[in-house]
């Protein structure tokens, strides 16, 4: 299971992309001990603080920075082509 987010992208919300890219990378040379990530998504990217009488942003997190839909769904995308390439190529008996 590769974390994406706090040290594998240096605590920057946006290279979790790059991160992802290179798991993909893995994933899609066979590499059999990635069975998982974990991604910080929401709707819209970065993070808010929740402050008394000002109103949120819809869709932006109060935890941890995220990235947005919009770079989440290809991202999830290109992990699902890795996977697929790796089952065509691992015989099924392994």
């Amino acid at each position: 299971m590769i974390d994406f987010s706090h040290a594998n992208s240096s605590k920057k919300f946006e290279r979790q992309i790059e991160v992802g890219h290179d798991v993909a990378s893995q994933i899609s040379a066979g590499d059999q001990r990635i069975f998982g990530v974990m991604i910080e998504s929401h709707l819209n990217p970065g993070r808010q603080d929740l402050v008394p009488g000002k109103p949120l942003a819809h869709g932006v997190s109060v935890t941890d920075a995220c990235i947005g839909w919009d770079t989440t769904e290809p991202l999830l995308r290109e992990l699902a082509e890795a996977v697929r390439a790796r089952r065509l190529a691992t015989p099924a008996d392994e």
